[in-house]
């Protein structure tokens, strides 16, 4: 996988209009995975998710999904 790969780009998860807090965005995430069936892969995701500041987690999310 390139650099500016998404894992999965036919995931897109809306942060817009949550109130911006890591817990609201971790909520978002999981709901996505859990909708999209790749629940097997949340523990990978979120353990690289909280091994930053809150600007790694947003880069970990566009990492991951499509966000808008």
């Amino acid at each position: 996988m390139g650099k500016n790969e998404i894992k999965y780009p036919n995931i897109t998860v809306s942060l817009v209009g949550g109130s911006g807090n890591t817990f609201s965005i971790l909520f978002a995430m999981r709901a996505a995975f859990r909708k999209n069936g790749i629940m097997d892969k949340w523990e990978e995701f979120r353990e690289e998710a909280k091994s930053g500041d809150y600007d790694h987690l947003l880069q970990t999310c566009m990492s991951w999904v499509n966000v808008e």
